[in-house]
C-alpha cells in the first residue's frame, strides 16, 4: 500500500453516514483523500468527501467498482457485501476490517458463536430458525429475542415476557438470550493495527432510552473498580488478537451484580459510545481508526477531562426540515460541544446529533449535560 500522505493515496468508506462524516473530519488532518459510497444522495458525508458515489453497498458489482479504485477500504455500517470484500482483498486492495470478520459481526448468531469458541463469556443463548416454530414449554421467560441479522439502533430485538407474546414475536433466524440481571450496561473501544500494536479506551458507562433503546447518555469515565477495567481491557485485547482484527472494535458489556463482565455485542468501527473522545480524550476514536487501518501507531487514549455525551434524536410527533430548539442557549455554557450530523430532515428517535460536556468533575458534566437534555429539541 501506498503511504497515506502520498497525493493520489484514496481511502475508501463503505457508508456516508454519521460516523464516515467525522472520520472524513479527522482524515482532513491526515490529508488523506476519502471516497465515500452509499445509497443516499443526501447522505451525511455527501457534502464534505472528496468523492461521493450513490450506489448500493449491498450490491456486489457496486462494491467491487467502487473498491477497485482506492488503496484502502474501510466501513461505518457492518450490513454490505462482504462477498465483494473478500475479491477485493484477493485483488490487493487492503480491507480493514477484514471481510471474514464483518461477516461474523453482522450476524448476531454467529458473533454468539465467536464468543463460544473463543471462550469469550457472554449471554447464556441458543439459536433458531424461527421462534414461533418453537415448543412454548421448552422456553424460559423472560428472555431477550434478537434477529440474527439487520438488525441496529434497538431494532430487531424483543424482549418476551410470557407465551401470549410469542404470537408477535420477531420472525425467522434469531438469538434467544436468557435476560441478564446487571448493575451497569459498559462499553470499551480497542484498536490494532496491522503490526499487532493494540490501545484501549477507558471504560464508559451508558444509559439507554427505554422506549427505543438507543443510548441517552454516556458518561465518562465510568464509576467502576480498576480491576473492572482491567478486565475489560484484557477481554477487549483478546477479541481482538484472536480474531486478527485490524480497526476499531466497540465492544458494548453487561456488569454483573458478582462483578462478572459479559460481552453484549461488538461494532467493527467507530461507534456512537466513543463519540465523547473527540474532547475528552487525546486521541479521538475517529484518529485511532484512521491510525489502526493505516498500520500507523496508535494514539493516547488518556482521558483528558471528564466528559457526558448526549444523543441529539428527533422528538417524538416531528417529521419533516430540522430544526433545533434550545441549541443557541446551551452553546452559550461553558464546556458544550455540539455536532451536527448534517441530516436535512428528522423524524422520531433519528440520529441528527449529538453533545459532549465536558467539566472539571463528572457530576458537574453529567448536571450540564441533563440541562442539554431537557432543552434542546429536534422538531419541524
Amino acid at each position: 500500500m501506498k503511504s497515506f500522505y502520498a497525493p493520489e493515496f484514496k481511502l475508501g468508506i463503505l457508508g456516508g453516514g454519521q460516523l464516515g462524516r467525522m472520520l472524513i473530519q479527522e482524515a482532513i488532518n491526515y490529508n488523506v483523500r476519502v471516497s465515500i459510497l452509499d445509497p443516499d444522495k443526501e447522505a451525511p458525508c455527501a457534502a464534505i468527501s472528496h468523492e461521493f458515489i450513490q450506489g448500493n453497498f449491498n450490491d456486489y458489482d457496486t462494491v467491487i467498482a467502487f473498491g477497485s479504485k482506492v488503496d484502502c477500504l474501510t466501513v461505518e455500517i457492518e450490513h454490505v457485501n462482504t462477498d465483494a470484500l473478500v475479491q477485493l482483498e484477493k485483488q490487493g486492495i487492503k480491507v480493514y476490517p477484514k471481510p471474514s470478520f464483518l461477516a461474523m459481526v453482522k450476524d448476531k448468531g454467529l458473533q454468539k458463536l465467536f464468543y463460544q469458541e473463543e471462550h469469550i463469556p457472554t449471554a447464556p443463548f441458543r439459536l433458531t430458525d424461527d421462534i414461533r416454530l418453537e415448543d412454548a414449554a421448552s422456553l424460559h421467560f423472560p428472555f431477550v429475542l434478537k434477529s440474527r441479522t439487520g438488525g441496529y439502533d434497538g431494532k430487531g430485538v424483543q424482549i418476551i415476557k410470557n407465551p401470549h407474546q410469542l404470537a408477535d414475536a420477531l420472525s425467522g433466524p434469531c438469538v434467544i438470550e436468557e435476560m441478564i440481571a446487571f448493575t451497569k450496561e459498559l462499553a470499551i473501544i480497542v484498536s490494532r493495527n496491522e503490526s499487532g500494536q493494540v490501545s484501549t479506551f477507558p471504560l464508559v458507562e451508558m444509559e439507554f432510552n427505554p422506549e427505543v433503546n438507543l443510548v441517552e447518555f454516556l458518561f465518562s469515565p465510568a464509576a467502576i473498580s480498576g480491576d473492572i477495567e482491567k478486565q475489560a481491557q484484557v477481554l477487549a485485547e483478546k477479541i481482538v488478537t484472536s480474531a486478527d482484527f485490524v480497526g476499531l472494535l466497540a465492544i458494548e458489556l453487561f456488569l454483573t451484580a458478582d462483578g462478572q463482565l459479559l460481552v453484549n455485542e461488538m461494532a467493527p468501527r467507530p461507534h456512537n459510545s466513543g463519540h465523547h473522545t473527540i474532547e475528552g480524550c487525546t486521541t479521538s476514536q475517529y484518529e485511532q481508526h484512521l491510525r489502526a487501518i493505516l498500520n500507523l501507531p496508535p494514539g493516547s487514549t488518556r482521558l483528558v477531562q471528564p466528559a457526558v455525551m448526549v444523543n441529539l434524536l428527533g422528538a417524538e410527533g416531528f417529521s419533516g426540515p430540522a430544526h433545533y430548539e434550545g441549541l443557541e442557549e446551551v452553546l452559550s455554557w461553558s464546556g458544550v460541544h455540539v455536532h451536527l450530523y448534517g441530516k436535512s430532515n428528522t423524524k422520531p428517535f433519528r440520529k441528527m446529533g449529538h453533545v459532549t460536556v465536558t467539566g472539571t468533575s463528572l457530576s458537574e458534566a453529567q448536571e450540564k449535560a441533563r440541562r442539554v437534555l431537557n432543552l434542546v429539541r429536534v422538531v419541524a
